[in-house]
This record gives structure tokens, sequence and C-alpha cells, in this order.
């Protein structure tokens, strides 16, 4: 160690591959920056974190499919009535039908005491993560504005799914969360391999508006760009075994169970006769 660090560095030192020393393999991390979408894999098993790293944000517009069947997709609205409307720490999230299965199980939530009174709940008994709207699109906005804009969640996500093959046809209902301050994150545990996608809202922490009388009588001609901040990103790799010593297994499809064909050999049920 040189003497000019001495004060600042460790002042214990191990060899490379001693118990100091991390091994980053094991942990993945990025920044997405503001307006833009990336996607990433998350391993059976893995943690994953997303994190707010500016001022406010808009924490989470997240897109989830499995890994290995992008048929197979993260399910909003069938996750809302299985769970509740604003998810939170042990709510899953449920893939569609045929399959019926938790991709993930949320595992931390620095959100989850949010509210008026410690509670976590609002004045009108709502929460954070919600999974009532939807993203933003150019083609709503082309519709009430008339002018073209690829800003949007949905051209961030479709970007960021392009290089795996995917298309806007792919991209879905998201799980959608603000507000968030720096150093707020949202936690998952992957119950089978996926697929995340991830969009930092062109409309930032929603503080101004989009689009309407709010939005032109801004001074600026981007009046939600200083609303806008970037997210972070940290995967983590549990050490092998690990789980399956605490009985944890890999979510299987529900829809394995289901053998009743759909009614496809018709079935005539006769009138009662009653109007």
């Amino acid at each position: 160690m040189s003497s000019k660090n001495r004060l600042t560095e460790a002042a214990y030192q191990c060899l490379p591959g001693g118990p100091l020393d991390i091994d980053r393999a094991f942990m993945i991390s990025f920044v997405l920056p503001i307006r833009s979408g990336k996607a990433w894999e998350v391993r059976k098993g893995d943690i994953c974190r997303i994190i707010a790293v500016g001022r406010t944000d808009r924490l989470a517009i997240l897109n989830i499919w499995s890994l290995h069947n992008p048929r197979e997709r993260f399910w909003a609205s069938r996750t809302r009535q299985l769970q509740r409307a604003h998810v939170s720490v042990y709510d899953r999230l449920w893939s569609t039908l045929p399959y019926l299965r938790p991709l993930v199980t949320i595992s931390g939530d620095s959100l989850k005491d949010y509210g008026v009174d410690g509670s976590g709940i609002d004045a009108e008994g709502g929460r954070v993560h919600d999974l009532l709207g939807t993203r933003c699109d150019p083609y709503v906005n082309r519709m009430l504005t008339g002018e073209d804009n690829d800003y949007h969640c949905h051209s961030n996500l479709t970007r960021a799914v392009a290089p795996y093959g995917l298309t806007e046809f792919d991209v879905h209902d998201v799980l959608n969360t603000c507000p968030a301050k720096k150093g707020d994150y949202f936690e998952f545990i992957a119950e089978t391999d996926i697929l995340c996608a991830l969009s930092t809202c062109p409309g930032g922490d929603l503080s101004k508006a989009m689009w309407g009388e709010g939005a032109t009588e801004a001074t600026t001609a981007d009046p939600t760009l200083e609303c806008c901040r970037p997210l972070g990103v940290e995967v983590y790799r549990l050490p092998d075994g690990w789980l399956t010593e605490r009985g944890w297994k890999e979510a299987m499809p529900n829809g394995r169970a289901y053998k009743g064909g759909h009614a496809l050999k018709e079935v005539l049920f006769a009138s009662t006769g009653k109007s």
C-alpha cells in the first residue's frame, strides 16, 4: 500500500482470492439513462434490485417474460386479481395463460411503508407499486396531438427487447411505480429464468404535465425533461445450493394441471324453457 493511501484504504489487506476479495461475477449492475430502455436476463434464484439513483424518480416501468419462451409473460390484470392492485413484499407477479405461474416474488421494497400514516397506504387507499395503468405510447400521442414522438415507454421497451428477437407485439402492460427518492429500491427474486425490460419514463416523475393545458403553458419546449432521472439495476447471484437448502424450488406452470380440453368436444345443454 502506498503511503499516500494509508489514511483512506482499508487497514487490513488480503491476497487475491482471499476472504475480503469479492467475486464480482456474482453481481451485475448498470445505470439506465433518462428516457431510455434496457433489457437484461435474470436467472432463477437470482435477486434483482431496481434503485432510484436520482433525486426523485418513477422507480419502475417494468416488463417481464420467461427467458426461454416469450409467449409467457407478466400478466398485470390477473396479478391484480390474485394479489392486489398495489403490490409489495411477498406479492408475486404472475404469468399469462396457459402457464399461470409466479415469474417473480417481491423480496424487498423500501417504499412499503409509504403513506400518510406510515402504513403504506395513502388517503385514497392506494400504495406505490401499482398494476392499474399502462405505458405511454406514440400511438395515443399521435391520436391526441397529431404529432409523432418516439420517446415513450412503449418505444423504450420496444428498442430494449429488439436484441433478444422480440418486437413491440411482445411489449405488455407494466408494473408502474411513482414516487421514489434517491436510494429507494424495489427488489424481487426470479422464480424461473426471466427476461426483464425497464423504461425510464420520458415523463419523469410526472410532476409536470405531458399533455393538455399544463403542458402547453410550460415555459420550455420540453417541460418534463427536468423531471427525468436515471435508474440503477443490480442483479445478485446467491451461492450455489443456498436456496435449495432452504426448500426453494423453481416455479412450475400451473396450467399443466388443467386437462379439460376447453370443451372442444361440444356439449349441448338442454334449455330449461324459462325466459
